[in-house]
C-alpha cells in the first residue's frame, strides 16, 4: 500500500474500531502489500469483465469530471472516490458534502479516502464509495437567486452515478456525509429524503455548521433572513429529520461546539461524540476512523 493507506490501517488499528481478527487482516496487507489484492482482484475477474472492476492500484480510485447541473445553472465538479480493485455495478455511495467556501476538491477531510481503501482491502468493512459535488456557499438549500444544490442532490446526483453504473437503485445514495457546513446539508438532506419517503441507510455529520445566534448566522449570507434560517435550521426541526441513523462528530474548541451540544440533547443519536479539538484537518483526522466505522456499519 502507498504511505498514505498504510498511516490509515495503523489508524483503524491504534483507535481499535474492529477485532482482533481485523487487526490481523490489517498487517497482512501491510505485510504482501499488492499481490495479495491483485491476486483478490484476479479471481473476482473470473466471473466479470475487466471494465466491472475499480483499476488495481496502490491507493482509493479517484476521479474528477466537469457536468452540467440544471438546478444550479452551472457546471459542477463531481468527484468519485472509491476502493480499488472491487466491482463497480451498484456500489454503495455516500454523498460528501463540502464546507462554507470549499468545494467538491476539498470534501474528502481527514484521510477519508485511505481510510476507506484500508478498512476495504484489509476485508475489514464492506466496499463503498464516496461522491462529492460543487454545492456553493448557501448551506445547500435552494437560494433566492434561484440557486439550488440540493434539487441537485436529490434529483441530479442519483441520474450522475446511475449513468456510472454506482449507488442504489436509480443511482440513490445510501448515506450522506457532511463536513462543516456540509453537515448542516447533510441533516437538510436526511429531512427531505424523509419527505419523499425514502429515508437514508445513514447520515454523518463532522463539525456540522450548527449556530445558535441569527446575529452570527446572518454574517454568512446564506439565507434571506431569519424566517428562513429557522424554517430549515436541523435544530429546530430535529423530529423531521426522519429515522436515518446519525453520528456526530464535534471539537469541544469548534465554533460550533455551542449548536451541536444542543443539538445532541435534543436528537436520538447513533454517535455523539465530543472530543478534544477544534475545528481543523488536525482534528478531523482523529474522528475519520470512527467516520468510516460508522458508514460501513450501514451498507446494506
Amino acid at each position: 500500500m502507498d504511505e498514505g493507506c498504510k498511516a490509515a490501517a495503523r489508524r483503524f488499528s491504534r483507535r481499535s474500531l474492529f477485532a482482533s481478527t481485523g487487526l490481523l487482516g490489517l498487517a497482512a496487507v501491510g505485510a504482501t502489500g499488492l499481490n495479495a489484492t491483485t491476486d483478490r482482484t484476479r479471481q473476482v475477474l473470473h466471473s466479470g469483465s475487466f471494465e466491472d472492476i475499480t483499476p488495481m492500484q496502490l491507493g482509493p480510485v479517484i476521479r474528477t469530471e466537469r457536468v452540467y447541473s440544471a438546478a444550479r445553472n452551472r457546471e459542477v465538479d463531481i468527484i468519485t472516490i472509491l476502493p480499488p480493485g472491487v466491482r463497480i455495478d451498484g456500489l454503495p455511495m455516500s454523498l460528501l458534502l463540502h464546507g462554507r467556501k470549499g468545494n467538491a476538491r476539498t470534501a474528502a477531510v481527514g484521510g477519508l479516502p485511505e481510510l476507506l481503501t484500508a478498512g476495504v482491502l484489509a476485508h475489514l468493512i464492506p466496499a463503498f464509495g464516496f461522491i462529492a459535488v460543487d454545492g456553493g456557499d448557501n448551506y445547500w438549500h435552494r437560494s433566492s437567486s434561484g440557486d439550488d444544490p440540493m434539487t441537485m442532490l436529490l434529483d441530479e446526483v442519483p441520474q450522475w452515478l446511475a449513468e456510472r453504473r454506482l449507488g442504489g437503485p436509480g443511482g440513490t445514495p445510501f448515506a450522506c456525509t457532511g463536513v462543516s457546513m456540509g453537515g448542516f446539508g447533510a441533516m437538510l438532506y436526511a429531512r427531505r429524503r424523509t419527505e419523499r419517503g425514502r429515508p437514508a441507510n445513514a447520515v454523518a455529520t463532522i463539525s456540522p455548521g450548527l449556530l445558535t445566534s441569527w446575529t452570527e448566522m446572518s454574517t454568512r449570507e446564506a439565507f434571506a433572513d431569519e424566517a428562513q434560517w429557522a424554517s430549515l435550521d436541523p435544530l429546530r426541526h430535529v423530529h423531521e429529520l426522519g429515522p436515518a441513523p446519525m453520528g456526530l462528530w464535534c471539537g469541544d474548541r469548534d465554533r460550533f461546539i455551542e449548536g451541536c451540544r444542543a443539538f445532541i440533547g435534543r436528537a436520538r443519536l447513533e454517535v455523539a461524540s465530543i472530543t478534544p479539538g477544534g475545528h481543523n484537518e488536525g482534528y478531523w483526522r482523529t474522528v475519520a476512523p470512527d467516520v468510516i466505522r460508522f458508514l460501513a456499519g450501514h451498507v446494506r
